[in-house]
């Protein structure tokens, strides 16, 4: 299962480390209260984030989908100028974060209002906020407002969907299905349930497989024919992105021959038509929802101030000329008298959008049917063999191997259920196969945590014959009704591989080709990792890079299995 590595320590070393942390310890608490002390007579509060107690400015996390129309609307904001009645100026900061980042942080003041791409985050964060004070009608989110609302739909080229019928006849999941039955090469995707897209498109689903379009229940959702129907429709799913804006970037990039179609909101077709693309907006028949986009007020810790600045931002982002601003970001404006076909609207002169759809709204099921969505979903989606590939080279001992064996834990214990399989191997001057790929059973968590915790670092840096023992791995034997991944974790400074990396290409490229697609996804740790390897091996099968941050870290599961 691996070699074992000597320790390499002495008494005389221990000694002397010792001395050494006890110095810095005294020195790190002189200069704790030196800081403190410092930040009194300033005026300021370490614990957030460094700005003074009575501060202006209000922190707005927004969602990625959505940047540019909403940096443009706080840089608005902030150019115009606004002031208190004393004259003290109102600013928003904005934030990027996940609708799902948004309510994990909700509770820790790093923001104090919020814009996701559904309203249903709001009442996933007053439900955290009711847990994580222990009184069930509690509310965190106060106040509200809608600017922006587009309709979740079936992103599909013009060509895809002329053969498909469109738009001569309405399509739906029903036709999405036959047209992955019928044709093995059709590539589809909807994001996880961690995002709106995700989340929305999922319960459209069980309402079609319900045959409902309101009042979904728990026994809908449970029952086995609306389960057999969402289960072989999420069998064609060819992966789960990110986000619908993590697939746009994706379509932008690569173009036609990325996917034939994804779920995302009416905005994003308009959005990279006008790149020069030829997509089209597939309302599906059975119904969808809407993508409303509110901007919310966090109730903690507020200063008056704060709360001016939100109720300023709050009228100009829903006044007239914010709201044509929406518009002309593809977006529909929530002030309902903003005609959608006036002149230099982007829905006249396209048959790529209709204004007139979506004609069947789904009803919002209660939480608790959400939930058991929620739960049921990792049961019907594609299950996946995924190898973890760890650099256990020199370069990455200290700082960089602690933070590989949390995020490594992180992932193992964010897989829910015993669908997925992980193995795991090691590289450093050669790699080293420690845990087969294996059901997670309650045995395999264990052994892979066993692996984890006995990680030691040294020697070189195989990570292409890592990677390339992972592939081989992962084409043995495939099931093709699983998702198949790499997750490499790596500094990425190669240097003992007896593969070129032109050789490990060609042999992925002709692997995903003859045998099962495999994506890799890598993780760099360091400021000296090498990014352009890494962003070179993932290239090959149209994964991704993330840095190895202590958020990173702790989402990482949440960020990595949405492809899954």
């Amino acid at each position: 299962m691996g070699d074992v590595r000597e320790p390499r320590v002495t008494l005389t070393g221990l000694i002397g480390l010792a001395v050494v942390v006890s110095v810095l310890v005294v020195f790190c608490c002189m200069a704790w209260f030196a800081v403190q002390k410092l930040s009194s007579w300033m005026g300021i509060d370490l614990t957030s984030g460094g700005e003074p107690e009575d501060s202006a400015t209000l922190v707005v996390a927004y969602s990625p989908e959505k940047a540019e129309l909403f940096l443009e609307l706080v840089e608005n904001f902030n150019s115009a100028g606004h002031t208190s009645a004393d004259g003290t100026p109102l600013r928003i900061r904005a934030v990027e974060l996940s609708p799902q980042g948004m309510v994990d942080g909700a509770i820790g003041g790093e923001f104090q209002a919020v814009s996701p791409d559904s309203s249903f985050w709001l009442s996933q964060m007053d439900a955290a906020y009711a847990d994580y004070i222990g009184h069930d009608d509690a509310l965190l989110v106060t106040q509200q407002v809608r600017y922006a609302v587009s309709p979740v739909v079936i992103v599909m080229w013009r060509d895809e969907a002329e053969d498909m019928g469109w738009p001569r006849r309405p399509l739906g999941w029903s036709d999405l299905l036959e047209r992955a039955r019928s044709d093995p090469d059709f590539r589809w995707s909807h994001p996880s349930t961690s995002s709106a897209a995700g989340l929305l498109a999922t319960l459209a689903e069980f309402y079609a497989g319900a045959g409902k379009t309101r009042d979904l229940t728990i026994y809908d959702v449970q029952d086995q024919y609306t389960l057999d129907y969402v289960a072989e429709l999420e069998r064609t799913v060819s992966y789960y992105g990110e986000g619908e804006w993590a697939v746009a970037r994706q379509i932008a990039e690569q173009g036609r021959g990325y996917l034939d179609a994804f779920v995302g909101q009416e905005q994003l077709v308009i959005y990279l038509n006008r790149l020069g693309y030829d997509l089209v907006a597939v309302y599906p028949q059975e119904g969808t929802f809407w993508e409303d986009h509110p901007l919310a007020l966090l109730d903690l810790n507020l200063t008056d101030i704060q709360r001016l600045t939100f109720r300023r931002f709050a009228e100009y982002i829903t006044g007239p000329e914010a709201q044509q601003l929406v518009l002309e970001h593809g977006y529909r404006p929530a002030d309902l008298t903003v005609d959608l076909e006036g002149e230099g609207s982007p829905f006249v002169g396209t048959d790529a959008v209709d204004p007139s759809q979506p004609q069947s709204v789904l009803q919002m099921p209660g939480g608790q049917v959400i939930e058991v969505v929620l739960d049921v979903w990792w049961y019907t989606k594609r299950p996946t063999d995924v190898f973890l590939v760890v650099d256990t080279s020199g370069s990455m001992e200290g700082e960089k191997l602690e933070r590989v064996r949390d995020a490594l834990t992180v992932f193992i214990n964010g897989i829910r259920g015993d669908r997925d399989r992980v193995g795991l191997v090691e590289f450093y001057d050669y790699p080293v196969l420690r845990n087969q790929l294996s059901v997670l059973s309650p045995s395999q968590r264990l052994a892979l945590q066993n692996t984890i915790n006995s990680l030691e670092a040294g020697g070189g840096t195989a990570l292409l014959d890592g990677v390339a023992m992972a592939y081989s791995l992962l084409q043995t034997n495939p099931d093709p009704e699983r998702i198949h991944a790499i997750v490499v974790m790596t500094d990425g400074i190669e240097n003992s591989s007896t593969l070129s990396f032109g050789e490990l290409a060609t042999r992925i490229s002709q692997g995903n080709q003859t045998g099962v697609p495999v994506v890799i996804f890598a993780v760099a740790y360091g400021d000296d990792a090498d990014y352009d390897t890494l962003e070179r091996l993932v290239g090959i099968t149209g994964g991704r890079v993330w840095e190895g941050t202590p958020a990173n870290i702790r989402n990482l599961y949440q960020i990595i299995s949405t492809y899954f």
